[in-house]
């Protein structure tokens, strides 16, 4: 079950987020519970209970109250707390204990450090909530952000909310094409962009972009460039749509759920899925997930690496609803060097850094030990997200970092716009797993037949509805590709697309995505697992594996780290020895980068397809690639392979 490498406190009821919520519960409700355990079993058995408990806990304010919290709980169609209006923005404003010191600290290679008060921070949202209004944005208008993780992108976010209109973003390393197939769906009316950006030593220069998606988009009726670089652009400047306003700072009542804002599927393949998230669910959900899970509240400061193109953006910048402060990074994290992030933990006062599986990775593959490059004593908890983080991670973790902290492995989604297993303050840190499903969310792992497993591999599947779940998709208005992208396969049971294992304990393991499984000799292999071992020899930088079923073929990609030569007979011995000769690949190739998403997740479907003979544009779309020059590689061994018969 993984060596332990964090326990709770003893006295961990009186001094978290959780065990507050838990002496209220019994305080106010009459409830009482012996552990986490038996606290997640009430959750997800009594939904409209543990709701409405998280809603009073944290004093959510409805101008108008809800008729009952699920009526109805059946998938998909579940509507949550009808009746009740609300405003997102209002909460994340209200920022409850943040008092007079920065509620936003930005950090990044463009401008210099800024730090806002919830005072500067209010009094850029009435400037720009006003500004909006003088350009004709109402209830249900669409505006959207060609923007990095800045504070502008946030004050849009928070003004357009305020007035029940719908805001949306890109990071402007997205491609040109990826933002037109994103913001053609949902037609808006207004656009902010940078002019550029730097990145690392990097100045990249947006405005031939902005001129291109401006264009492609008939619906805008205005355009607002940010001299992020100091160049400006031939549109109408940040500081004319941020100007002093005697307008009153005011939060448009919506129903629960109404649109917050439009994410959107990765878009690898096909036209990108524009999820519809609600005002409430998104609300409740981060409450719950960020002071119960994360342990967020007044006092702390909360960092996470992202981008505007990455859901972790819209998690990060909920934290002031629960009282804590945030800290923006913008920029490239390995600049100068990867322990750039951990120095500007220490000069933030960060309590909880959040960052990927990839990147802590990185940081052990380069031999860094961060303790020594950053005074990290403030830092109280660690998120990992993006992949799999195997035990490996772990322990490098407590070895290089410290070992007093909560390190929380966990996995969600876009989808949900959260995370649905994770950790908690009340359970130990276990090497190699996640602690625990989350509170309120159902997930199970179901096998071939649709019925729930324990300790073995099964699909992750939610069995009962959580309220971040979409309100649907954009222009979907029957509903149909909602159904089919979730609950095509167990009606009405939410399929998520990863593999999972859940032991008894409630602890889990996630080793990868189901459509991107490995099925040998008709076992299923999670590719998780792969790289684990793979990456964990020295002179692999990276990796990536995929089955092609027609000719039973197990093919493995490997990156080099440091100019080395990997040696295939040592990686099949590893394999064969850490795993089993079922995971022993057929072929091994060297490559120069693993073609990875934007938010650095690996395409082992585009490039199964890819192999299979589908051109690399129809595989992948690639603005939406890191680096889908990488893709090259695997169109030649195509055609290579082909020509071989």
């Amino acid at each position: 079950m993984g060596t332990t490498l964090w326990s709770p406190p003893a006295d961990v009821r009186e001094h978290s987020r959780i065990g507050a919520y838990l002496a209220w519960l019994e305080r106010e409700r009459g409830l009482r519970f012996a552990d986490y355990r038996a606290l997640w079993e009430w959750s997800v058995a009594d939904l409209p209970a543990f709701w409405s408990s998280i809603w009073d806990h944290f004093g959510v304010h409805a101008y108008d109250p809800p008729h009952a919290v699920l009526p109805d709980p059946a998938m998909p169609g579940a509507r949550w707390f009808p009746g009740a209006t609300l405003n997102y923005a209002e909460h994340v404003l209200r920022a409850n204990g943040v008092g007079d010191g920065p509620i936003l600290l930005a950090r990044g290679q463009t401008v210099a450090p800024r730090d806002w008060t919830r005072k500067d921070l209010t009094d850029q949202v009435a400037r720009v909530r006003a500004g909006l209004r003088a350009r004709g944005v109402t209830r249900g208008d669409r505006v959207v952000a060609y923007a990095p993780n800045i504070p502008e992108t946030l004050v849009l976010l928070l003004a357009t909310a305020s007035l029940g209109a719908v805001f949306s973003s890109c990071a402007p390393e997205f491609g040109v094409r990826s933002v037109i197939d994103r913001w053609r769906q949902i037609a808006p009316t207004v656009l902010v962009a940078v002019d550029g950006y730097r990145y690392g030593n990097k100045t990249v220069d947006r405005r031939a972009e902005v001129a291109k998606i401006r264009a492609a988009l008939p619906s805008l009726t205005h355009t607002v460039v940010i001299p992020y670089l100091g160049d400006g652009a031939d549109a109408e400047p940040w500081s004319a749509l941020a100007a002093p306003t005697d307008e009153p700072l005011e939060f448009a009542p919506v129903p629960f759920d109404h649109p917050l804002y439009v994410l959107y599927s990765s878009g690898t393949t096909g036209l990108p899925k524009p999820i519809v998230h609600g005002h409430g669910g998104i609300l409740l959900e981060h409450l719950k997930m960020l002071a119960l899970h994360h342990d967020l509240g007044p006092g702390d400061r909360f960092l996470w690496f992202t981008t505007t193109g990455w859901m972790m953006w819209n998690f990060l910048v909920s934290g002031p609803a629960v009282g804590a402060s945030i800290v923006l990074f913008d920029g490239d994290p390995g600049h100068p060097d990867l322990g750039a992030m951990w120095r500007l933990a220490e000069e933030t006062g960060t309590t909880y850094f959040g960052t990927s599986a990839p990147f802590l990775l990185a940081c052990r593959k380069a031999g860094l030990v961060p303790r020594e490059v950053a005074d990290l004593s403030r830092v109280r908890g660690i998120g990992s997200t993006g992949a799999p983080l195997p035990a490996e991670g772990f322990d490098w973790v407590y070895r290089e970092v410290h070992g007093d902290l909560r390190l929380d492995s966990l996995s969600g989604g876009t989808d949900v716009c959260t995370g649905f297993v994770g950790g908690s303050p009340l359970l130990p840190v276990r090497s190699g797993r996640i602690a625990c499903r989350a509170l309120g969310a159902r997930v199970e792992a179901f096998d071939p037949d649709g019925r729930p497993v324990h300790d073995r591999l099964g699909e992750l599947v939610i069995t009962a509805p959580m309220p971040s779940m979409p309100v649907g998709f954009w222009g979907d208005e029957r509903g149909e590709r909602y159904r089919e992208a979730y609950f095509g396969v167990y009606p009405g049971v939410w399929r998520h697309g990863d593999w999972i294992t859940i032991g008894e304990d409630g602890s889990c393991v996630i080793t990868g995505r189901s459509d991107a499984t490995l099925n040998r000799g008709g076992v299923r292999l999670g590719t998780a697992e792969f790289y684990a071992v793979v990456e964990g020899l020295d002179e692999v930088a990276d990796s990536l594996v995929v089955h092609l079923e027609e000719t039973e073929e197990l093919l493995l990609f490997v990156v080099p780290a440091n100019g080395l030569d990997p040696d295939p007979r040592a990686i099949r011995d590893a394999l064969r020895t850490g795993l089993s000769p079922r995971h022993v690949p057929d072929e091994i190739h060297t490559i120069g980068a693993v073609p990875r998403t934007l938010s650095g997740k690996k395409l082992e479907v585009p490039v199964k397809r890819i192999l299979c003979g589908t051109p690399a544009t129809e595989a992948a779309a690639t603005g939406a690639l890191a680096n889908p020059e990488s893709l090259a590689a695997f169109e030649q061994l195509a055609a290579r392979r082909a020509a071989s018969g």
